[in-house]
This record gives structure tokens, C-alpha cells and sequence, in this order.
């Protein structure tokens, strides 16, 4: 399993901590991770990163597909992955949901998977140059066909010669679209995994291998799990400051009908939990939904407490299946420790 960092994108502020992305690259971490939403993107922060770091892979966890076309998403990555030195960008991809994409990007939610299927499509063509992109999905044409579209497209080939083999990982949950994910994409930055996940995915990750074929299985597919880190020996006040995290993205990130992280604890086994959660957020009662967050959700999927609490679970986490590990919060002290577990 190799250890990643992510990056905190969610301030009102941008501001790159240098000192921990060096302190990741001394110290063998694999890769550094950011993210997007509505605020800073995900791609700019990785090109200030790569001119001040040497080996640390570039990944995105994850670019929103409504915030580009997917053209312009592949003009952008190639453009990096040239910059930094071929080879150090993975391009991890998801869709937020309804109220984003329809809310800030002003654009129409539409099936994931052919949304996904299509996206993914069009980015090896334009890496890959092998001639002018053409794609007729059922999301995305090249040329366009939309309406008030003039029909003068033409099919074009990137000026720049890219690197074909830039890995596409998806962030994928439903049994839709993670199979989708085992048949179409390099890797998986799968949503709540937690050490004991994979055998409820299992069967969605084989059947898209089956469809796939060529020998796709969990042997050349990379698996990206994400975790907290909080040192603190104080494992009660550890817990206490992520559930109001936690109640956020349950209770209110998202429509009520529609709010993927609900769903994702509802998957890991706590459907009372998750709906009294967003009950009590939706109804304004935030402090309340904090409570009712279950200190066993957040310690599965966390690394909390002193050193020897943490090496148990670090031991489960390198069992998990998991091919990688992104650490959110770990301060430099934080990943020193949990660096020399790995060893």
C-alpha cells in the first residue's frame, strides 16, 4: 500500500502548506491529493506543487466533471503532466451531485453512467492522437449537435503530442457506477471504504472486469482509500472534532432525496443513524445531528488515538485490498509516524 497527503481545498483561503508536501516527498510518500467543489479547483494548487517538488505523483481527488468539458479537462491534465515530467499526473474524476452541477455550473444532472462512460471516452482520444476526436455519445458529442448549434464542427487532433497513459481513476459509490469504474477506468477512489469494504464491492469491481476482459482484475486496478489523522491520545476529543463534519456532509451535502454521503453511511451499515443525521441538520438542529453521529462511522474510517492504537488499524487498512492510502489532517509529526508503520 503507498501513502498519499491531501491538500485542504475547502478554506476561504488558499494556501499551499509546502512544508508538509516536502515533508511527504522525504519521506516516500507516493502521491499528493486535491480536491474541488465551489471554491478553489482542484488542478492549479498540483502545478504550484509540482514546481517545488521532484517525484510526488499529481492527482485529483476529485476534479468535478461538470466544471470542464471534457476537452478542456484533457487540455488541462496534459498540460500539467508535460510541465511537471511526464508520468507524475492521476487524474482522479466524480460528479458531485444534482445541486452543484445544476446550481453552479449550470448544467442538467444526467445519468451517471453514460455521463462518466462518455467523459472518460473522450479523454483517451485526445491522449491518445491517433486522429481527429470524434465521439457520439449519449451525453457528449464531438462535434456538437446541441441545439442552437451552428454545424460547422470540426473533428480536431491536440496540437500538443501528450502522454497517452495518463491513469483515470473514478470516485464512484453505486453499484452502477462502480462497475462502470472496474470496466472503463485505471483505478477507484471508492466512497465510504473503510478496512472490511471490499467484500461488500466485490462483485460490482468483478463484473466490470468481466466486461472489460483483457485480464482486468483487482491485480492491476488501483484502489485509493482516504482517511483522517488525528494524534491526539485524546481518542473521545479525536472523534469529537470530525463529527461536525461528518453531520455536515450527511445532514446537508446534497438534496434530501438525493445526498450521496447519506448514502454512503447507510452502505457502511447505519441507516438509522444516517437518517435521524439529516433530519435533525435539515430541521436546524446542527449540534444535535453532530451528536448523532456514531463514534464507530467515524473511527472506521479514521486513524485516531497514540501510536500503538494507530499501528492496529494501519495494520487493517494494508489488508483492506486497498492499493493506496490518502491521509486527511495528518500534521508532519502525523505522517513521520505513520510513514515509519508503512516501512
Amino acid at each position: 500500500m503507498k501513502l498519499g497527503i491531501a491538500i485542504d481545498w475547502a478554506g476561504a483561503d488558499i494556501a499551499i502548506p509546502l512544508d508538509k508536501v516536502r515533508a511527504a516527498e522525504r519521506l516516500g510518500f507516493d502521491s499528493v491529493w486535491c480536491a474541488e467543489a465551489y471554491g478553489s479547483d482542484a488542478l492549479t494548487p498540483l502545478a504550484f506543487i509540482a514546481a517545488h517538488t521532484t517525484r510526488l505523483k499529481l492527482c485529483t481527488s476529485i476534479a468535478q466533471v461538470a466544471a470542464r468539458p471534457p476537452a478542456a479537462c484533457a487540455m488541462q491534465v496534459n498540460t500539467l503532466d508535460a510541465l511537471a515530467g511526464r508520468g507524475r499526473v492521476m487524474l482522479g474524476l466524480g460528479l458531485s451531485g444534482p445541486q452543484i452541477v445544476e446550481g453552479w455550473y449550470g448544467q442538467p444532472w444526467q445519468s451517471p453512467v453514460e455521463t462518466l462512460r462518455d467523459y472518460v471516452a473522450i479523454l483517451r482520444k485526445v491522449w491518445r492522437r491517433e486522429g481527429p476526436v470524434v465521439h457520439d455519445g449519449q451525453v457528449f458529442q464531438l462535434p456538437t449537435r446541441a441545439p442552437g448549434s451552428q454545424g460547422m464542427g470540426k473533428p480536431l487532433k491536440s496540437i500538443l503530442h501528450t502522454n497517452p497513459d495518463i491513469p483515470i481513476l473514478l470516485g464512484t459509490g453505486s453499484q452502477a457506477t462502480v462497475t462502470l469504474t472496474a470496466e472503463i477506468a485505471d483505478g477507484w477512489i471508492p466512497f465510504g471504504f473503510v478496512p472490511g469494504s471490499l467484500e461488500h464491492y466485490r462483485p460490482w469491481l468483478e463484473e466490470g472486469f468481466r466486461r472489460a476482459g483483457g485480464g482486468k482484475s483487482l491485480a492491476n486496478f488501483h484502489i485509493q482509500c482516504g482517511c483522517s489523522v488525528d494524534t491526539d491520545s485524546n481518542v473521545r476529543a479525536a472523534l469529537d472534532r470530525l463529527k461536525p463534519m461528518v453531520a455536515l456532509y450527511v445532514g446537508g451535502m446534497g438534496h434530501k432525496d438525493r445526498n450521496f454521503h447519506k448514502q454512503a453511511m447507510i452502505r457502511r451499515g447505519y441507516p438509522e443513524a444516517a437518517q435521524r443525521i439529516q433530519e435533525l441538520f435539515l430541521g436546524g438542529r446542527r449540534d444535535e445531528a453532530i451528536a448523532a453521529v456514531p463514534d464507530e462511522y467515524v473511527d472506521e474510517g479514521a486513524l485516531l488515538g497514540d501510536a500503538q492504537r494507530i499501528k492496529k488499524r494501519v495494520q487493517a487498512w494494508q489488508a483492506s485490498g486497498a492499493s493506496g492510502l490518502t491521509l486527511y489532517g495528518a500534521d508532519i509529526a502525523g505522517m513521520e509516524m505513520i510513514a515509519g508503520m508503512f516501512r
